[in-house]
């Protein structure tokens, strides 16, 4: 099948967005379809490129279209799926209703991933024109949370064959096989000492904040911060050389195929979101989200200590993980400590969260987006 995806992220990057942008868009080739992503820039980028920052092997086609930032996209969308008809795609899978609206009225099939709330000023009426669309269409939303969020805020409810609740994933056989916490500690050159992990962009509302209190209380455990922004990073070794904290390594930002042994480095691994979630995109996402670390430190098989939000218990449950409150710093403390000082409940969490995880690898998701949406494929 010739799958158009049209996608508002730029590539290369290193947001969230683009990331699972091309998460998908290599899951559904590894399906065996013939892929082709169509994204927003003037300039394109070779595959080897792209490979290690976004840990993929199954290539695919990639086109930058130039678009103007008055047009907030439209001139893209509309450009990505007249390209896309011309390829002869047989399915419009975007991240954009305009691009899945314009796709249904040249009478393509349309699978729209929604991640947030719809905003803007035309969002919300192209969303209800989308959803109300007599062609063929799907939504793939992330969470059972923003399905409820949508029904009362954009007053949708699709038919049971027009939706599927689809989380993020992971590309499980990557985090599956790593050494254990020492050994990778060994090849990454880091102590060797009990050690907790946090990976991704410091955004407001990501916890930053709790991580710094909890190694200033804490010195007998090293802290391993993961990616950032290099304007975060220089912000926060400030604030820990000020504070003569010690006991934090900032890797900085790391490409994608590094990613599963920096995680394999820890005991622990950590979420600590706040009741506020900045994305890279603003916005709150607190009640609504599916962060992509979640599955990678599943597959990585640690014990996952996260904050306590609803959201996160569509996914994690009290055999695969350990919970404290949001920002409060003494709870977080004392669950820390303890997780450290009880090894075989530690292995006990981390096995049942690698267990878990193989039901959300990339691959299985997309297959889930896909399945019955077009009636001449039975392939899905």
């Amino acid at each position: 099948m010739k799958i158009a995806c049209v996608s508002p992220s730029h590539v290369p990057s290193r947001t969230a967005n683009s990331m699972q942008a091309m998460k998908a868009c290599h899951a559904l080739a590894q399906l065996g379809n013939d892929v082709q992503i169509w994204l927003p820039g003037k300039k394109s980028t070779p595959w080897v490129d792209l490979c290690d920052l976004y840990g993929l092997e199954k290539e695919f086609g990639l086109t930058w279209l130039k678009s103007r930032q008055i047009f907030r996209r439209y001139d893209f969308s509309y450009l990505a799926v007249k390209q896309a008809g011309t390829w002869g795609a047989d399915l419009v899978y975007t991240w954009l209703p305009q691009a899945g609206l314009f796709a249904l009225e040249r009478n393509l099939p349309a699978i729209l991933e929604v991640h947030d709330r719809v905003r803007g000023k035309l969002g919300p009426w192209v969303f209800s024109k989308f959803c109300s669309h007599p062609g063929r269409k799907r939504l793939v939303m992330i969470t059972y949370a923003l399905q409820k969020v949508l029904e009362i805020e954009a007053g949708i409810h699709p038919a049971a064959n027009e939706f599927v609740i689809a989380p993020n994933g992971v590309e499980w056989e990557r985090f599956a096989t790593q050494p254990d916490a020492k050994e990778a500690r060994r090849l990454l050159g880091f102590p060797q000492i009990p050690t907790a992990a946090f990976s991704g962009h410091f955004y407001p509302g990501r916890g930053t904040g709790l991580l710094f209190s909890l190694a200033q209380a804490l010195t007998n455990i090293q802290f391993l911060w993961i990616g950032g922004r290099q304007e975060d990073i220089d912000y926060w070794r400030l604030k820990l050389d000020e504070a003569q904290v010690n006991n934090v390594i900032l890797t900085g930002f790391i490409d994608n195929k590094q990613l599963p042994l920096h995680l394999a480095a820890a005991d622990v691994l950590m979420i600590p979101f706040e009741r506020m979630i900045e994305g890279s995109s603003g916005g709150n996402s607190a009640d609504i989200c599916s962060p992509m670390k979640l599955f990678e430190y599943m597959a990585t098989g640690r014990a996952i200590l996260t904050s306590d939000l609803p959201v996160i218990h569509e996914v994690l449950n009290e055999r695969n993980a350990r919970f404290a409150p949001p920002e409060d710093l003494p709870a977080w403390q004392e669950a820390l400590a303890d997780l450290l000082s009880h090894p075989i409940i530690m292995k006990a969490l981390g096995e049942s969260a690698r267990r878990d995880s193989s039901q959300y690898a990339w691959i299985e998701r997309e297959k889930k987006a896909l399945e019955g949406f077009l009636v001449n494929e039975n392939i899905y």
